[in-house]
């Protein structure tokens, strides 16, 4: 089973991202996403941004997974 997480956008190169979650950063494609900026939320599967999500909603998604750990 695949899961996507909420993410931050630390940093925007071309059609690749450098998102940020619980101090891990990873770089991403954004090619499903040309619309973030740095300071969005994107939900991460797979090594693609497949949305964007408010910050409320991705906040509240991190806590729910910290609680799982």
């Amino acid at each position: 089973m695949c899961l996507a997480v909420p993410a931050i956008v630390k940093e925007i190169k071309g059609d690749r991202a450098i998102v940020e979650l619980e101090g891990v950063t990873i770089e991403i494609s954004i090619i499903f996403t040309p619309e973030v900026k740095v300071g969005d939320y994107v939900i991460v599967h797979a090594g693609y941004s497949i949305s964007t999500m408010e910050e409320k909603e991705a906040e509240e998604t991190i806590e729910l997974l910290r609680e799982l750990t």
